[in-house]
């Protein structure tokens, strides 16, 4: 159908989109990479800013950045991955897999409910300040972290952001496979998807790799330092306070990974032409399974009526499936966005704090649906 084919204006090169995220860049709060495809044609590519001011190594599409939370699905594609297989059902209980989880955790809590964010569970407190040195010492620190977890709520619960519930979806991984976390992910994830500027780069990576963005965070004198080579500096702001995403060595088991937009674009891909999970297991994933209520911890209400699935929340707009998943940290914001309906993808990275990710998600929304 020709209509499909005209590509909305607001998406193209001078379009809306583009100049509202060139107006960002001008007022120095975007540093990072921009990507809209459709139909795995690239529309719409911008880089702003630096990846190394120090080395003077400007941001460009292949530049990897750190993805925070929007790099948790990955996790769930894993256990889906072990579902498909049979080697998981998801129903089993944590217990079926762990020890050491409290009595009413083991026997109550499933997979279900730790992929779709209704485990009833607490996050424990992280130690923000430690300096890890190397994989193992974060493997054993999440391992014993994980397992300070209480049951809050009954499970089914909707359970905002429970920590504890990345650090089981990978331990249940790591319980069936014998393998990392990491490891499973980069072969049976990144590398089935073809990612290959993806993966958990370790910090002596982030710092010598001239391909992986350093994060900018703002301290509270305004001035911005490279995260990467002033560990002893830590964010001002109350929702993430003395926090330094590169003092951990690795990511936290289920967690996070750099990615460049253009592997999050063929991982989108992979999710829908059955590479990485055949079609019914990632309908399973992506498929709306609790209703999102109003504006909740502080958070406004959901612009569109929006859902939890597993690993990542979805929406309708515009008379259409969106999903997709974002994340931040201090010096860190991650964006994609799936459009399945019409075959587009969009991708926000950047490096530097003081962004309006939401916004820019929601202008990303309305460039490519057509709604606002």
């Amino acid at each position: 159908e020709a209509s499909h084919d005209r590509l909305p204006p607001d998406t193209l090169p001078g379009g809306a989109y583009d100049r509202y995220v060139a107006e960002l860049a001008a007022e120095g709060r975007f540093s990072g990479v921009v990507l809209l495809s459709h139909r795995g044609r690239t529309v719409l590519s911008r880089s702003y800013g630096m990846a190394d001011r120090e080395k003077g190594i400007p941001n460009h599409e292949g530049t990897a950045f750190n993805l925070a939370s929007a790099g948790k699905p990955f996790g769930g594609v894993a256990i889906l991955q072990l579902a498909q297989q049979g080697k998981v059902s998801l129903s089993d209980t944590v217990g079926t897999y762990l020890t050491g989880y409290a009595k009413d955790i083991a026997e109550q809590v499933t997979i279900h409910h730790v992929l779709s964010g209704t485990s009833g569970l607490d996050t424990p407190d992280e130690d923000v300040q430690r300096i890890f040195q190397s994989q193992e010492e974060v493997h054993e620190y999440y391992e014993q972290w994980a397992r300070q977890a209480k049951l809050l709520a009954a499970p089914g619960t909707p359970t905002h952001h429970a920590g504890s519930e990345v650090a089981i979806r990978a331990q249940i991984v790591e319980a069936v496979t014998g393998t990392t976390y990491w490891d499973y992910v980069q072969e049976n994830v990144f590398g089935r998807c073809g990612m290959t500027g993806t993966a958990f780069y370790t910090r002596p990576q982030w710092l010598t790799d001239e391909h992986i963005a350093h994060p900018y965070l703002r301290l509270a004198d305004g001035s911005q330092v490279d995260a990467v080579r002033n560990l002893d500096k830590g964010s001002p702001s109350p929702y993430a306070l003395g926090k330094n995403p590169a003092r951990s060595f690795i990511a936290a088991p289920g967690d996070s990974g750099f990615a460049t937009a253009p592997d999050l674009v063929r991982f989108a891909h992979a999710l829908g032409d059955g590479t990485v999970l055949d079609r019914p297991y990632a309908e399973l994933l992506t498929g709306a399974k609790i209703p999102h209520g109003n504006a909740q911890d502080g958070q406004p209400a959901p612009a569109y009526p929006s859902f939890g699935a597993y690993t990542m929340p979805v929406h309708i707009v515009n008379g259409q499936w969106v999903f997709g998943r974002a994340g931040g940290d201090p010096g860190v914001a991650a964006s994609w966005t799936i459009y399945p309906y019409t075959g587009w993808v969009g991708v926000i990275l950047a490096n530097s704090d003081d962004l309006p990710l939401q916004e820019m998600g929601e202008r990303e929304i309305q460039a490519v649906t057509g709604r606002g």
